[in-house]
């Protein structure tokens, strides 16, 4: 039921956002779902939490919330206008700069994957890994562009004091975790190099006077903040003296249409006064940072002059520590200016959002009733009703609790509901916002604190304090540019329904996001030998067969007797034959012996020999 509640929800603010650009006006989700929110918070509504929304209430919802977006000429849609783009560009200072920072990093990917994965053999490929260190360091100090020459000469000279590219080598066999570290800490060095150059007359191409430009930037921005917040708190006075008019005088009021668009505009007014007071407070913060930077990079240059003077060589311990030290702060005065840059873009881009209001307040109807009231600024408004008498009588009451000055302990840091605007006004009056007086008596209800504009204001919310959160909440709710101002975030109830549950949920940012894997993920594991190119493999091999001063050795020992395989070679007998220029042979007599007498009785056997001599053999067998 929730995801199709969340379906449902999204298709809605995305019609919201085709009808409304049809109609020629760009929107953003965000803003389209804060005006879905408070089309079904608003109780003059007909949509009930209590129910699943209908194909003909998706409608209708649309439809207002598309006209709504159509009302060009009021300051209520450009108080929402204004608070949703304030949300979206604003963001605290350690949030900002550590955005900032993470931006930056993610721009200097390329460029440090290129040196880190590099594995550079010949002076060549070693002169162009040293110019890539140097284009990263000048990329990511910020002093000069790598594509000025004078710049780059300077930055290569101060890395070359650091880590000559004869010494590349050992960066080279690093892991790439060492190598990324080592390559923030030669920023840090070569950046406090050239500062200190800078400040001893030598050089300093590139690099700006950020101080000053600090100052003049910071002077400028605090001249156009008090220049806003003075016309901004002139129409607030006038709005607010001349409806405090209209609700006390007893003459008829004027037409209520009139009405209506003089407490739009003073919510308009209060709600830019509370941005203003939120810039200036950073731009005083700047300013103070400023001073605290400035100490310490004196500090550190007068160290550095100290420890350097005239010596010709410097134990590294001493100096890069400094070295490093004024880097991080003249990161510091970067990030000044960068805030400050977007400061002042905020401040110019809210002046839009109050165009109306300053229409508003020089209409004649609007002029003849601010001339017909008393104009106090907020200050005069709360010394005017600060007399004892205009406190409230604690004694008339039995359960609700008033808190005063004198009685508690930081009484002015009390955490005051309604961004301490009078919570009776508020919801009497619906949605008229009059500054409260918390010196005749801070009301503590259920563990909240509530201030009054006077003293029948503070007696009639303490007589029945359920029934006027009730009415303030409602006014919140048919305005909905109150609910911000206000902070009335916590006292609205939220819809239980699940189909309308994701309602009060701001919408899902979506974004193309891509990813690209390592060469290494695993750093610890690299082997620098391994090679995949077969022909290299082969290379390696002969290289390393080349026996001819090499000598072999082996030993054989009792457990390896007769446990391994012998080979001999021999050479083979070979046939020879000669041959003489005659031919000559001898014959010798051929032994024939027999035995006589071995077939006869008492005959002794007798040998008879019976050889022939040669001729006489030869004749028998010719």
């Amino acid at each position: 039921a929730v995801r199709q509640a969340e379906s449902v929800i999204k298709n809605i603010i995305k019609e919201i956002t085709i009808e409304a650009s049809r109609q020629g006006q760009n929107v953003s989700e965000t803003l389209a779902a804060f005006l879905v929110k408070a089309a079904v918070l608003n109780p003059d509504q007909d949509f009930s939490s209590e129910r699943a929304l209908t194909k003909s209430d998706v409608q209708q919802l649309i439809s207002i919330c598309v006209n709504m977006l159509m009302s060009t000429q009021s300051p209520a849609m450009d108080t929402i206008r204004m608070q949703v783009h304030f949300d979206m560009n604003y963001s605290k200072r350690v949030d900002f700069l550590d955005e900032h920072r993470h931006m930056l990093e993610e721009r200097l990917q390329p460029i440090l994957r290129e040196i880190t994965d590099t594995r550079a053999r010949s002076k060549e490929e070693i002169d162009i890994l040293f110019r890539k260190v140097v284009s990263y360091i000048l990329l990511r100090s910020g002093l000069g562009s790598p594509t000025d020459i004078l710049v780059v000469k300077e930055a290569s000279a101060a890395l070359q004091s650091v880590l000559p590219p004869s010494e590349l080598g050992t960066f080279m066999v690093l892991s790439k975790t060492e190598k990324v570290q080592q390559l923030a800490e030669l920023t840090h060095i070569c950046t406090g190099i050239r500062l200190f150059n800078k400040e001893c007359g030598k050089g300093g191409a590139g690099i700006d006077d950020l101080s000053g430009i600090l100052r003049d930037a910071i002077q400028t921005t605090s001249e156009q903040l008090e220049f806003e917040m003075s016309h901004t708190l002139k129409y607030a006075y006038e709005l607010t003296a001349a409806l405090v008019h209209v609700i006390d005088s007893p003459l008829p009021p004027p037409p209520e249409s009139t009405i209506k668009d003089m407490k739009e505009s003073l919510i308009n007014a209060r709600q830019h006064q509370a941005f203003l007071k939120i810039l200036m407070a950073d731009v005083l913060t700047c300013a103070e940072q400023l001073d605290k930077l400035e100490d310490e990079f004196r500090m550190k240059m007068e160290s550095l002059r100290t420890t350097v003077q005239t010596k010709t060589a410097v134990p590294t311990s001493q100096v890069y520590p400094l070295f490093i030290a004024v880097s991080q702060i003249w990161c510091g005065f970067q990030d000044e200016v960068v805030l400050l840059s977007v400061l002042s873009s905020l401040l110019t881009s809210l002046a839009p959002f109050t165009k109306n209001t300053a229409e508003i307040v020089a209409r004649d109807e609007i002029k003849i009733v601010v001339n017909q009231s008393v104009v106090l600024s907020d200050e005069q408004r709360r010394i005017q009703k600060s007399n004892l008498e205009d406190r409230v009588d604690v004694t008339a009451y039995r359960k609700a609790e008033f808190l005063f000055p004198e009685n508690i302990k930081n009484f002015n840091q009390l955490p005051l509901e309604f961004n301490t605007f009078c919570a009776h006004m508020v919801g009497v009056q619906n949605g008229v916002i009059v500054p409260g007086n918390p010196s005749i008596g801070v009301l503590q209800y259920r563990g909240k604190y509530y201030a009054f504009s006077n003293r029948e204001a503070a007696d009639a919310f303490a007589n029945e304090p359920e029934k006027h959160l009730s009415m303030s909440v409602n006014a919140g709710k048919r305005n909905p540019e109150l609910i911000h101002l206000l902070g009335m975030h916590s006292h609205l109830a939220p819809l239980r329904n699940g189909k309308m549950e994701g309602l009060i949920v701001p919408p899902v940012m979506k974004a193309d996001a891509g990813t690209q894997t390592d060469t290494h993920p695993m750093e610890s594991n690299i082997v620098k030998s391994y090679e995949w190119n077969e022909w290299e493999l082969r290379r390696k091999a002969i290289k390393l067969a080349n026996l001819r001063q090499k000598l072999t050795h082996s030993t054989q020992t009792d457990l390896s007797h007769y446990r391994r395989e012998n080979d001999t070679q021999v050479y083979l007998s070979k046939t020879k034959e000669s041959q003489t220029r005659s031919d000559h042979a001898t014959s010798v007599p051929k032994p024939a012996m027999f035995m006589a007498g071995l077939r006869g009785k008492d005959i002794k056997p007798q040998k008879v020999e019976l050889t022939l001599d040669v001729a006489t053999h030869n004749n028998i067998h010719s």
